[in-house]
């Protein structure tokens, strides 16, 4: 307890830090105000009854923190901001321009960031347009009125660009990436009422509230574990005393992270599913009828919990892939490692190493998919054991809370360190 206190006072003494910390706390309690002034016209009831029976949806207000289920001025989160991040980076893969650019260092980083803010507009005028339609076929808006409508995406569409906005003043002028605070934020904020949901029928149930508990700690447990693992990869760096000789070597290595992607595979599934279950609720009320039986097939799909659970495990394996092909790659690094005249004992330095190095990688990142994708998939587990719905936050809930907290610790920590204090993580 001497060391918390001890460590706030550290951390309340640099005024620099202090201030950071207090502008994103004002940051997301910001954010949390704005998820709780409702847009006007719409029937709270049937809102509240038509997520609480659809995985989709619910899905949905889970990453939205609840303001999608309140039809809230910031209704869309960061959803389109989301998306378009996963366009431009599938893009980046196919279109020669944009792979340039990821390799151009910043400059590169902050023009793909700006075709991602641009692509994030018409996105959010798509999904609150489609979004206003799925309401008003289930009767829930009482609005028909074009001028009424247009008001509404224009104000959801601002709200996510103010989000987005708000995100990235986070990451640049207070602590943590900001986005994904904001995210942590309302996953947060919606704990209580899960908590409270699921107090009124576990009674019933085998599970009681302290094994429920012991549950949650263990996973937590589990997931901080996962993400501190890493593969320590040997490397050599040859010591140059003269220009004509070496002599000796520096001995070090390559850290790999189990868990490289963190939670983006995640968030990236959870957008992929999203998208199609709210077109499919959109189309049931096509003119066309075969339009309809698709739609209504499509809804049947991804209502079922062991269908939707198969195909988000899928999906989450497969970003977890893609997204750490884009963080680590075996030539570049390989490269590099040359450059900087260091060698991995026993293995050729060029394409040997970068096979080498392939090989781990690949390895590594399978174990770290289908960690990921197990703990995406443990709320529906739960709720085919239990039988209890209202466990919606899961794991995907609880791996974004404690990767999200653990790197803001470590910025904290990067802070504390920087300004010759030993930080407070041993």
């Amino acid at each position: 307890m001497d060391k918390i206190i001890a460590l706030f006072k550290r951390i309340f003494h640099l005024k620099d830090l202090r201030n950071k910390i207090i502008f994103t706390f004002l940051i997301i309690v910001l954010f949390r105000i704005l998820a709780h002034i409702p847009l006007p016209g719409v029937d709270t009831a049937g809102l509240e009854a038509l997520f609480k029976d659809n995985q989709v949806l619910g899905m949905l207000d889970l990453f939205s923190g609840g303001s999608v289920s309140r039809f809230s001025l910031v209704m869309l989160g960061v959803g389109p901001y989301i998306t378009a991040s996963i366009v431009i980076q599938l893009l980046a893969v196919a279109v020669p321009q944009l792979e340039q650019l990821q390799k151009e260092g910043e400059y590169g980083k902050e023009k793909l960031n700006q075709y991602t803010r641009y692509l994030s507009v018409p996105l959010a005028i798509v999904e609150s347009y489609g979004f206003i339609r799925l309401l008003s076929s289930q009767g829930i808006l009482k609005t028909g009125a074009i001028a009424d409508m247009a008001l509404i995406i224009v104000v959801a569409t601002a709200g996510s660009v103010f989000l987005m906005w708000l995100g990235e003043l986070i990451s640049e002028r207070g602590i943590g990436n900001g986005l994904s605070l904001l995210i942590s934020a309302g996953i947060i904020a919606g704990i209580p009422s899960q908590i409270a949901a699921t107090s009124q029928v576990v009674e019933n149930k085998f599970l009681v509230g302290g094994e429920m508990l012991l549950i949650v700690v263990a996973m937590i447990a589990f997931i901080v574990w996962v993400n501190q693992a890493e593969r320590r990869v040997p490397v050599s760096y040859a010591r140059r005393v003269r220009s004509d000789r070496s002599v000796g070597v520096i001995d070090s290595y390559l850290p790999i992270k189990a868990n490289a992607a963190g939670v983006i595979p995640i968030i990236f599934a959870t957008s992929m599913l999203v998208i199609p279950g709210v077109i499919a609720q959109f189309l049931q009320t096509a003119s066309s009828q075969k339009i309809q039986d698709f739609a209504s097939s499509m809804h049947v799909f991804l209502s079922n919990n062991l269908y939707y659970g198969i195909l988000f495990f899928a999906l989450v394996f497969a970003f977890t892939f893609f997204y750490t092909s884009i963080i680590f790659q075996p030539k570049n690094m390989a490269e590099n490692l040359q450059k900087q005249g260091g060698f991995i004992p026993g293995i050729r330095p060029g394409n040997q190493t970068a096979s080498y190095l392939g090989s781990v990688i690949y390895k590594i990142t399978f174990a770290g998919a289908f960690f990921l994708s197990i703990v995406a998939v443990f709320p529906f587990l739960m709720q085919s054991f239990t039988g209890i719905r209202t466990l919606a936050i899961g794991g995907t809930g609880i791996l974004i809370i404690v990767s999200v907290t653990l790197e803001f610790v470590s910025q904290i920590k990067s802070n504390l360190i920087m300004r010759s204090y030993d930080g407070f993580i041993q």
